[in-house]
């Protein structure tokens, strides 16, 4: 019986990931936008010869597009680790599966 508790924290892990997934992309739609914004404005300010460092709409869009490449390393590492989590919960349900049906082969 064990098997069905791992079993069912193998489930929410697999949930989990699918939540992550889901976070990881919206977040690349807003990269997405962002990457536009950002050659939009820098067009905008070298058709007027101004200078894109000192732009404070461009600054904002840049540290916008560093928060999101830092969550966006961050997901893809709590994914990879919830593959992990998931690959073994799914190993010890296979292994608990196959040692019960010996012992039950066994005792029967």
């Amino acid at each position: 019986m064990t098997f069905l508790a791992i079993d069912s924290q193998k489930s929410l892990f697999t949930l989990q990931k699918s939540q992550l997934q889901f976070e990881q992309a919206l977040i690349m739609n807003q990269a997405n936008w962002l990457a536009q914004e950002m050659g939009a404005r820098a067009e905008e300010i070298s058709a007027t010869d101004g200078d894109i460092d000192n732009d404070p709409y461009y600054i904002t869009l840049q540290k916008q597009e560093e928060y999101l490449t830092t969550r966006q390393n961050t997901l893809d590492t709590q994914i990879s680790l919830l593959d992990n989590e998931i690959a073994s919960m799914k190993t010890m349900v296979q292994n608990n599966i196959k040692s019960s049906c010996s012992l039950n082969l066994i005792g029967g």
